[in-house]
């Protein structure tokens, strides 16, 4: 067992990004914060199943060829395989909720477009 506060943890990217409050062994649980007018590339995963909560914002994401605009409190569930881009269209910082398993470090594939 551990417990952490999310404020132990940092933005990938300063003040944006995943911030991940674990990572492995088994799954990922984290935080992802994309700002205004920021998209995140088309990318895939052969064997992580992702799943994201939103918590504030209005996010935009593409996934294969479905378009899906989710607002707090939506849930998306993400199967192995299914191309995902993700972007902030709005005025205001997303936040959400991701989890990832099983674990894999280096199971991210972009996707050019």
């Amino acid at each position: 067992m551990f417990i952490l506060n999310e404020k132990d943890r940092d933005y990938r990217h300063g003040d944006h990004g995943p911030k991940y409050l674990e990572k492995g062994p088994r799954m990922n649980f984290g935080l992802v914060q994309v700002l205004p007018g920021e998209t995140v590339p088309p990318h895939v995963h052969q064997i992580m199943q992702e799943s994201f909560y939103i918590l504030e914002g209005t996010v935009t994401m593409k996934i294969d060829e479905k378009e899906c605009v989710l607002n707090p409190g939506d849930y998306i569930h993400l199967e192995p395989g299914e191309a995902h881009k993700v972007s902030n269209f709005g005025e205001v910082n997303v936040k959400m909720i991701v989890t990832a398993a099983p674990f894999m470090e280096n199971d991210k594939k972009m996707i050019e477009e």
